[in-house]
């Protein structure tokens, strides 16, 4: 009966479905039908083996991301910054942009004073780009570090509709602040007061700004907020300060003996607010300056960096005679070595003991002072008038430029003493390359037109000017300074029309700008307008030398030689430029050959304003 069986079903045979062949699994053979459904459910658990390790791997990883961000919060909040920064860079490489990593990573960078703070708070701004807190975060960051250019471009992407709240106004102060617009900086601190009359930091930055102001009632009431603010241990310190050097300004010697006396006794006194206090005792009374000053010697010498502090400001105010004498009685492992070593070979300068200063700057090594050391050297060899000095100060010269290259801390230092010793021509080459750095460059800037001015080099001068209106567009004194420069020498002369009036609608009652716009308008026949506007001014400010020049040429364009002439003898009493002096030429080319005709000089105006 089985070989029945196995013969039946040797006889039978499976017809395939056409065009498909049958395959022989674990060997056997499959229909077709059955070879459909086992690919079928194979695709089918392939594909739910796919979703399943996709969904169950980013399941995984937003386990694990909460976890580092939970272990690097915590950390942060211990204090344990580097490790916290460390643990944040692994949530990451999970998620690329995760906003609490980068807040992680911008908190524990600000808290360990690192520049990349900045880099942290931009990438908080993209994803945030319309957050106010993240574009004031990153202004006042990258403001810390000195990088302008991005706190700039930071509070331009603020929506207009956030533009008005105080926060955005104390920033915009401090941006001011660096750029070097203190009127600008001003207005901003007093909108932020306005919003919130009640935050005492804003009303503490306001006043300390404002107690120098020439306006005695702005003065006044900010010498209230600092006596309040006084009061407060948050501000005491501070107020303090500010209200001394106001009352020794104004040799209010009573107040600030007292001041003074406060200031020492505060919890929160600095060395540099003993320094304060001996500014004001050398001016008071010779013998309680004696006195702080031998008191105060002792306590430097226990720190190196106070040591600098206090030989730096006997320097700058005429004892480095004394510093000299101190020396011998120090120790040689302090005074050898910076920051200590750069002030005494400060007082060998200028005590003009250059065989001195060549051998303090000859030998040893002040590590990453060096190329002072060697600016020091080299600046003792020129002086000393030998016969190689120029050559060996040549030298050296290089080598302490060498030494500074690309770094721009090293470089203003260098520029700064090479403006100290008159060294015009070095100095123009580091004040150049320290313009290209955004936190030194307005001090550059400023420094550089300076020398330009003096060396009467007017192209060199017009560039810096659109330098500095390019970094501080808002200043009306640059402004009006660009716009008069650009009409005089015929540069740029409709943007110099534009600059003009931009000036003078910010300061009408500042006398450089008002006299810029009336001199624009000369230039575009319409001088009645301009005498109109200088009438505004007070006659004392017109007849300073620069405005004056300006004046007499508007008066003679409307025939009134005789107030005119009163202009040109101001402008001839004291020193021009030499645009200027070209403009007087031509105005007395036009006095000489016209008749005087009586009229009245221009009308005073109750409205002060400052000179140009």
């Amino acid at each position: 009966m089985a070989e029945k069986i196995i013969r039946v079903r040797r006889r039978r045979k499976i017809r395939p479905f056409p065009g498909v062949e049958s395959l022989p699994i674990f060997g056997r053979h499959l229909s077709p039908a059955r070879i459909a459904f086992l690919i079928g459910a194979t695709a089918l658990a392939i594909i739910l083996g796919v979703v399943f390790f996709s969904y169950g791997s980013k399941l995984y990883n937003q386990w694990r991301e909460t976890r580092l961000l939970q272990q690097a919060t915590s950390t942060l909040q211990q204090g344990k910054f580097q490790q916290a920064a460390q643990t944040a860079r692994e949530v990451l490489e999970l998620h690329p942009d995760s906003l609490p990593a980068f807040h992680i990573l911008a908190e524990a960078a600000e808290k360990r004073n690192l520049e990349e703070t900045v880099s942290w708070r931009a990438q908080i701004a993209r994803l945030l780009p319309n957050d106010l807190d993240s574009q004031l975060n990153l202004a006042s960051a990258a403001l810390r570090f000195g990088q302008l250019d991005i706190a700039r471009k930071a509070l331009n992407h603020v929506p207009s509709d956030d533009r008005d709240r105080a926060a955005f106004h104390v920033v915009a102060g401090w941006l001011a602040r660096a750029e070097g617009n203190l009127t600008e900086q001003e207005q901003q601190f007093a909108a932020a007061v306005k919003k919130e009359p009640g935050n005492d930091l804003y009303q503490f930055n306001l006043a300390a700004l404002q107690i120098r102001s020439a306006d005695e009632e702005k003065s006044a009431t900010a010498r209230a907020n600092l006596e309040r603010l006084s009061k407060l241990a948050p501000f005491r310190t501070g107020a303090l300060r500010a209200l001394l050097n106001h009352a020794a300004e104004r040799s209010d010697f009573d107040a600030a003996d007292t001041l003074a006396q406060q200031l020492q006794m505060s919890q929160q006194v600095t060395f540099a607010d003993y320094l304060l206090c001996l500014n004001f005792y050398r001016k008071l009374d010779q013998e309680k300056f004696e006195a702080l000053l031998e008191k105060v010697k002792p306590f430097a010498a226990r720190n190196p960096s106070d040591l600098a502090l206090l030989m730096d400001w006997m320097n700058n105010n005429g004892l480095a005679a004394e510093v000299l004498k101190w020396l011998d009685k120090l120790p040689s492992e302090i005074t050898t070595r910076p920051p200590v070593a750069i002030t005494v070979a400060e007082a060998f300068a200028e005590m003009k003991n250059w065989s001195r200063l060549k051998r303090w700057t000859r030998t040893g090594s002040w590590k990453d002072a060096d190329y002072l050391r060697l600016a020091y050297q080299a600046f003792g060899a020129r002086q000393s008038r030998q016969s190689i000095a120029d050559a060996e100060f040549a030298s050296l010269w290089r080598a302490a430029e060498r030494a500074a290259n690309e770094q721009p801390d090293r470089e203003i230092k260098l520029a700064r003493l090479a403006t100290k010793w008159n060294l015009s021509i070095e100095a123009e080459q580091l004040w150049s390359s320290v313009s290209r750095n955004p936190p030194t460059r307005r001090e550059a800037l400023d420094t550089l037109y300076r020398l330009y001015r003096a060396n009467n080099e007017i192209k060199k001068l017009y560039n810096v000017l659109q330098r500095l209106h390019e970094s501080s567009p808002n200043e009306p004194a640059i402004t009006a300074n660009l716009a008069r420069l650009g009409l005089n020498i015929d540069q740029n002369t409709l943007e110099a029309q534009k600059l003009a009036k931009e000036a003078y609608d910010r300061a009408p009652n500042d006398v450089n700008c008002a006299v810029t716009y009336a001199f624009s308008l000369y230039g575009l026949d319409r001088t009645a307008e301009g005498l109109e506007i200088i009438k505004n001014l007070p006659p004392d400010q017109l007849h300073d030398p620069h405005a004056a020049v300006y004046v007499a040429l508007l008066l003679l364009d409307e025939n009134q030689t005789e107030a005119a002439q009163e202009y040109i003898e101001a402008a001839e009493r004291g020193p021009i430029y030499l645009e200027e002096k070209k403009l007087l030429g031509e105005a007395k080319a036009k006095l000489a050959p016209a008749s005087p005709t009586p009229s009245p000089s221009p009308s005073p105006a109750p409205t002060p304003a400052s000179t140009p």
